[in-house]
This record gives C-alpha cells, structure tokens and sequence, in this order.
C-alpha cells in the first residue's frame, strides 16, 4: 500500500522512476515523512512550494526562482545578490552542505545561475556563479563537484595578483550529461549535450555533443 502511495506522489512530483519492490515499508514510511517536514518548512521560509532541509540558507530570496518539487538539502548556502536571477527548473536537486556563490568580492556584482529541468548536483558541491553559469535539462551530476566561472589576471609581474582584477567568460553545460564525481569546471569551459565527464576531470575547453571526456586537463576520450 504504501509503496502505490509513494509512486503516485512521485508521478505527480514529476519524477518517472519505479519504486524499488523491495524497499521496506519503514524505510518509505521515513522518507515521505522526511518529505513532508521538507515541505512545511520550504513553505515557512519562502511562502511557496518547496522541500527545504535543516539550515538552509537563502540570500536575497526575491531573486530566487524555481519550478514545481525542487529540493535543497540540509546545510545548503545560496546566496542570490546577482545581476540575473537564480533559476531553477522544475525537480532541480541541490545537495547537502552544498554552496551557491554569486557576488564574493565587492569590487565585482555576480552574474547568476539557471538551472534546467530535472537536473541534480550531488552534496559538499561549489558553484561560483558570478561569471554566469548556465545548466542544462537532465544533468546529473555526483559528490563535491565544482564551478569557477571567474578567473584571476596575472600577466602584469610588477604588481600583486590580488590587485589584478579578473576575468569571466562563464560556464555552460548543455542537456542530458551525467557528471561523475569531484569534476572541477573552469571559467570558459562548456560541455555540449548528450556528454559524460569522467570522475575527476578538470574541464577548461569547449566540448561537443555526443562524447566522454575526461583527465586533467580534460580531453576527448570516446564519441558516443
């Protein structure tokens, strides 16, 4: 009974996977009182329909948007002061002990965020946003994943890095990609649709659709 339960609440959230059979019945029990305690407190902090874990911490909400049954997990930090909105699509997941940055340094107002439909970032993930970083539909991506959509002058040897300034082109990530874990994405780089990036690659590069990459610094290592 209650696994018929939880699958029509799954349909109805947008998401289209099967109930494992033989899940106990306790442990679903749990996560949809997880999910309902989940969604009160998304309503007390932001008056809209939202799962919010434990300590979540939302700057400037006013320019946060999202769609229907996105998640943010405990501990997750997003701060919104930018330029353009932090947007998420509908059944967008953000993980535990994860950071949303935007506007680090007073010398430069962040650019932000859009995230598309169902895509998912794993826990203890960075995503520095004041460049701009553009995330596609359907990307999952695992654990301690990282965005750097800046980068720090350093041409000029008479005069101290720091003082330099830096530099944003942004960062793109195209439709249907599947991310492994600890991947590290640098300013400049985008990954075309249809892509795997391998654990632990470090991408600085533009990528096609259709292929695997990975390495440090990541390359092409197969055309699907």
């Amino acid at each position: 009974m209650l696994k018929g339960i939880l699958q029509k609440l799954l349909i109805r959230s947008g998401k289209e996977y099967i109930v494992d059979a033989t899940i106990p019945d306790r442990l679903i029990f749990s996560f949809v009182f997880k999910r309902l305690v989940m969604v009160i407190r998304g309503f007390i902090k932001t008056r809209r329909k939202i799962f919010l874990g434990k300590k979540v911490n939302i700057l400037n909400t006013k320019n946060f948007t999202f769609g229907k049954s996105c998640t943010i997990e405990r501990n997750v930090k997003i701060d919104c002061y930018s330029k353009d909105k932090i947007t998420f699509g509908d059944v967008v997941k953000i993980g535990a002990y994860s950071t949303i940055s935007t506007t680090s340094h007073m010398s430069k107002y962040g650019k932000g965020l859009s995230i598309g439909n169902n895509s998912a970032i794993g826990e203890y993930s960075y995503l520095g946003c004041s460049g701009g970083l553009e995330i596609g539909n359907d990307v999952i991506m695992g654990q301690y994943i990282s965005f750097h959509s800046e980068n720090h002058n350093f041409s000029d040897s008479s005069k101290l890095i720091r003082e330099q300034g830096v530099i944003s082109k942004g960062i793109k990530l195209g439709d249907n990609i599947w991310v492994g874990s600890k991947v590290t994405f640098l300013d400049g780089c985008s990954v075309g649709n249809n892509s795997v990036v391998a654990a632990g690659a470090v991408v600085n590069g533009i990528f096609p659709d259709n292929v695997i990459i990975g390495g440090v610094p990541a390359k092409v290592i197969k055309t699907l």
